[in-house]
């Protein structure tokens, strides 16, 4: 997320920046696999990140999640 997303940041102030990237992959389509291939990690990595935006945004999938992300102006969604 970049500065001039600063619209929809208060929503996801809380996420690292690495959450955040996790997040919009996830909220594309992109499966555990390729997100880790994609960002050099491991899939547990992934899954990590993915469990701690589900609590960071009150939600218990990454469906949820993405609405959410989807649903903030300038989210490329």
């Amino acid at each position: 997320m970049d500065a001039g997303t600063d619209a929809y940041r208060p929503v996801f102030a809380a996420l690292t920046e690495r959450e955040q990237e996790v997040l919009r992959r996830a909220a594309t389509g992109e499966t555990n696999m390729q997100i880790a291939a994609a960002l050099g990690v491991t899939i547990h990595a992934v899954k990590f990140h993915l469990g701690s935006i589900f609590r960071k945004l009150g939600v218990t999938n990454r469906t949820s999640a993405a609405a959410i992300f989807l649903a903030q102006p300038g989210s490329d969604g």
